[in-house]
This record gives structure tokens, C-alpha cells and sequence, in this order.
């Protein structure tokens, strides 16, 4: 049986990450901090499991944890539009808050048990934008706004601390995550809620730039499968092999919405831009990959049912 701490657990892909752990009789220690992003439906799931505990606490200022093999870090801050207006709680939770983390798990006594493994979750946009081919691992860092850079300086705190302290740690870098649950400043919900309202939906760039899809069960699978692989060094990417521009995504989540397609114009603002936009990003997972994971939903099956539920669920 394994004990693992996740951080963030109420948000999008921390959920699937807790479900997917506790779906397999894990011990998780859930620490959120319960911001405006946070599902607390996803707690009252939670908490009828025996494995789960929950602590509501700030990454940044916590001072506890407990024993454990894996403390994966999912808390963050991570709307970019968010970041470009004001960046300061994006370097509080993204950085310090990892340093935090990272400083808790070096001063774990070792006469006790062994440290447990950092898994930190990182972004693909951490490499910047590419307009062909695919990020590697082992490319460099360039990020463009001050969320990524955030993440970017994150990703280099654990691979020092690895260096200066000999902590173990893992590093994933995943493309967009959807799913049931997110909260609606993201583009799939947030143009359903805008549907709802009778709002434009404002779209950067008309629509142009290119994301690549990837599913957060798919992304929950990806972390147990390196857990189950006891993998306690190295980065790897993760991706869901299904990109689209912005405005395709868009036009789908319109047809699921009215059930029928139409001409879109009327339902779009395309004369926003962003500043710092990335026009693509895409990685290549083959590393991962190797170790027996690939992703199983498919975009074009999945998004009839996600626009469903945000029909039916709205949220403030």
C-alpha cells in the first residue's frame, strides 16, 4: 500500500489524481487550500473513502508532513490571463510554495523513514511555443508569461534541490487537461457558462492558437504509472496526441451545445489579444510512453458529456 500527499486536490487534475490513488487502496493526505478554483464537491466524495484524510492548508505556509512515499504537488495558481493582470500569487503558491515543499521534505529525519519522492507537476508551457515538431525533456526552458515562468522557475528549485540535497523527485509536463470539474475560467467550461449567460465568447488570437488535449484521467494514469514503475528520478512529458486551434475546440463545444451546427460568428469575439501568447505547444511523450502508458479518451467522444455537465452544474 502506498501513502501519497497531494496537494491541490480540489482542483481539476487533482481530483482524478485522488480518485485514481484511492481506486487503487492508497492512503492519500489531501491538502488544499480551498481558493475559488477549489471543488468542494469533490471533497464530499472524498471524504466518505477511509483512505482519505484532509488538511486545509496553504503550500506556502504549511509546516507539516507527514510520512510518506510520494508528496505530488498539484496546488498552484495556473490562469495566465490571471497571471498578466497580477503575478503575485503565482510566485507565492508556484515558487515559494515549492520551496516550501521541498525544504519540508529535506528536513524529513532520516533515522525515521526514508524521504519521500517530490512528484511536482509542471506545465508544457514551460518549453514555450514551438510551430513544428515536439518538446522534448532535455529541451530549455522558455517561458513566455508570468504563469509559466512561475512554473518554469519551480521545475529549476527541484532539479537543484535534487543536485544540493539529494532529494528524490519526479517532474511531469502535461498539455491542456479537460474533464469534468474544472473550474470555468478555462476555455471548455468557461464558453459553456458564457453560452449560459448569453455572452461572447472572447477568443485570443481569433481563435488561431493551437493546444494540444490531453484527459486528466489520463493524466492520473500517467502518475500512477510511474509510481507503480517506482520511479523516483527524471522528468518526462505527457500529452494527449490530439491538438486543435482554439477556435476548433470552440466550435465543437458550440455543436455540442445547441445540437446542431451553425454559423459560430454571431457567438464570438475574435478581436482580443493576448500579450505574451504562445501560438503552439507540443510535446513529445515517448519517454513516457516506454513505461507502458498511452492516453485512452478520446476529445471528440468525451466533450458531449463535459458540456452536459456543465449545463446542468453551474457554477459560480
Amino acid at each position: 500500500m502506498k501513502l501519497v500527499v497531494i496537494t491541490g486536490c480540489l482542483g481539476l487534475i487533482g481530483s482524478y489524481v485522488t480518485r485514481q490513488c484511492l481506486s487503487k487502496g492508497w492512503k492519500v493526505y489531501g491538502i488544499d487550500s480551498c481558493t475559488y478554483a477549489a471543488n468542494m464537491q469533490f471533497l464530499e466524495s472524498f471524504i466518505k473513502s477511509p483512505n482519505f484524510t484532509f488538511i486545509r492548508e496553504d503550500i506556502a505556509k504549511i509546516s507539516f508532513l507527514p510520512d510518506c512515499d510520494y508528496v505530488i504537488n498539484l496546488a498552484a495558481e495556473s490562469h495566465v490571463g490571471n497571471s498578466i493582470i497580477d503575478s503575485t500569487d503565482f510566485i507565492t503558491s508556484n515558487v515559494m510554495g515549492v520551496k516550501n515543499l521541498l525544504d519540508l521534505i529535506r528536513q524529513k529525519p532520516a533515522n525515521v523513514s526514508d524521504q519521500p519522492v517530490f512528484f511536482h507537476f509542471s506545465t508544457d508551457e514551460v518549453y514555450g511555443d514551438i510551430t513544428t515538431g515536439a518538446h522534448v525533456e532535455t529541451d530549455i526552458l522558455k517561458p513566455s508569461n508570468p504563469y509559466s515562468a512561475s512554473k518554469a522557475a519551480a521545475d529549476m528549485l527541484v532539479t537543484a534541490w535534487a543536485r544540493t540535497y539529494g532529494i528524490k523527485y519526479l517532474i511531469l509536463r502535461p498539455t491542456n487537461n479537460y474533464g469534468i470539474g474544472q473550474y470555468p475560467e478555462k476555455l471548455i467550461p468557461l464558453t459553456i457558462k458564457l453560452l449560459m449567460r448569453g455572452k461572447k465568447i472572447k477568443l485570443h488570437d481569433k481563435g488561431e492558437p493551437i493546444r494540444n488535449w490531453l484527459h486528466s484521467a489520463d493524466t492520473a494514469a500517467a502518475v500512477t504509472t510511474l509510481i507503480e514503475k517506482d520511479i523516483s528520478h527524471g522528468i518526462y512529458n505527457v500529452a494527449g496526441s490530439f491538438e486543435q486551434k482554439n477556435i476548433d475546440t470552440v466550435s465543437k463545444v458550440l455543436e455540442c451545445y445547441f445540437g446542431e451546427k451553425r454559423d459560430w460568428a454571431p457567438y464570438l469575439d475574435l478581436t482580443r489579444i493576448r500579450k505574451g501568447q504562445d501560438v503552439r505547444y507540443a510535446l513529445n511523450d515517448d519517454k513516457l510512453r516506454s513505461l507502458g502508458w498511452k492516453p485512452e479518451r478520446k476529445f471528440n467522444n468525451e466533450i458531449k458529456e463535459i458540456v452536459e455537465y456543465y449545463k446542468q452544474n453551474f457554477k459560480w
